[in-house]
């Protein structure tokens, strides 16, 4: 992309590549296509690219005209399983498969970001490395990214999500807090099977379950402190196959989200309580299976801070968002490394993971050019932290 491009120009190019990522959606670990395109694009403008030894993905580097800092920008490049009914005329090409997340809108605005990048390199006082990371929606990537080594110099890492409940112009910055963990149980019940017709010769699974859905309740509500932020939610409940048996075994599954680290180190053990002992009162045996997935999305207070101005001066307007109790692996990343996550909006038409989402393709632009401007500013304020 030559350096006199204009903005209205760059703006068409975006919007070009978004819609061809859109029409084309890859799942997890699948985005082979996706990656060519991006190492295309990125080639054609003359952007230096790294490798990273995973089969899908890619590692772009701008190396600044004075040393410094090295920084890194993150976006994510997969699709969710979703059937596409947005009757746009770049609509998904791939039936179950569709950008219902708003990682296009992500992917693009990271490319744009990296486009103006190379072109002020000579304002850039460091080096920023921008990963197009695969696999989020299965919360695998950011993991199988850090295993690779290719971040380990970085000093501090940035990414964003699209929010479709924020008009197009507005971004989220919030120090602290901001996304939740995000963790896994299923719920095994074993009773005893029986003709519905003579419940006293068995125990009910169903009943058990019941009271063991309402009794995890109790935990949020008298086990947490309200300061404090946890929810459970049973989300799937499988029992019997016939209309006149009461069946020996049900099954739960459902999800865990919470904020702080040690209310989520213990709810497990008191939903094993729960679980065991509302069964053994009611004579059948409960088994708690519980995985942790990913972990909060917890803004470091200073780069949260300072990219507020950046944000200010970039024309975006600056609000203070509610967290979302749903999950991110760029909490992963925060492990390791200093980060900030911002919402962006982008005016759409329904939350995220709906098939009928459109999104504003007028937020692109602002987006590309508010994480170029945090580049260049944040590779002269990480020495302070």
């Amino acid at each position: 992309m030559p350096n006199s491009v204009t903005d209205t120009e760059l703006e068409q190019k975006l919007i070009d590549c978004r819609r061809q990522l859109h029409e084309h959606p890859e799942l997890s670990f699948e985005e082979y296509e996706t990656t060519k395109a991006l190492r295309g694009w990125l080639n054609e403008a003359g952007v230096e690219t790294l490798e990273l030894p995973l089969e899908t993905g890619v590692l772009a580097v701008i190396r600044g005209a004075k040393p410094g800092p090295v920084i890194c920008l993150r976006t994510d490049i997969d699709a969710l399983p979703i059937q596409e009914e947005t009757g746009l005329p770049f609509a998904s090409k791939v039936p179950g498969k569709m950008h219902a997340c708003g990682h296009d809108f992500h992917t693009v605005s990271i490319l744009g970001a990296t486009l103006l990048l190379n072109e002020r390199k000579a304002e850039l006082e460091g080096t920023v490395k921008v990963i197009f990371q695969p696999a989020e929606e299965n919360g695998g990537g950011a993991l199988k990214v850090l295993e690779t080594g290719v971040l380990d110099d970085v000093q501090a890492i940035f990414g964003m999500h699209d929010m479709p409940h924020l008009p197009t112009g507005t971004i989220g910055i919030k120090p602290g807090p901001l996304m939740a963990a995000v963790d896994k149980f299923t719920i095994d019940v074993e009773g005893i099977g029986t003709h519905a017709a003579a419940p006293e010769k068995g125990i009910d699974s169903i009943v058990v379950a019941s009271h063991i859905i309402t009794a995890l309740q109790s935990i949020v509500a008298r086990n947490v402190s309200p300061l404090n932020n946890a929810v459970i939610s049973v989300t799937r409940l499988e029992a019997g196959n016939t209309w006149n048996v009461l069946p020996q075994t049900a099954q739960m599954e459902g999800t865990v989200r919470t904020f702080q680290e040690h209310v989520r180190d213990g709810i497990p053990a008191k939903m094993q309580r729960v679980v065991e002992g509302v069964a053994a009162g009611l004579g059948a045996k409960g088994t708690l299976h519980f995985t942790k997935l990913g972990p909060a999305t917890i803004n470091n207070e200073k780069l949260a801070e300072w990219s507020i101005g950046t944000a200010k001066a970039s024309g975006l307007n600056v609000i203070t968002p509610t967290p979302s109790t749903a999950g991110e692996d760029f909490a992963e990343y925060m492990k390791k490394i200093p980060g900030a996550f911002y919402f962006m909006g982008v005016s759409g038409t329904s939350g995220l993971h709906h098939p009928d989402l459109i999104i504003d393709e007028k937020a692109i632009l602002p987006s590309a050019k508010f994480f170029a401007n945090l580049a260049i500013a944040m590779v002269k304020k990480v020495r302070a932290l």
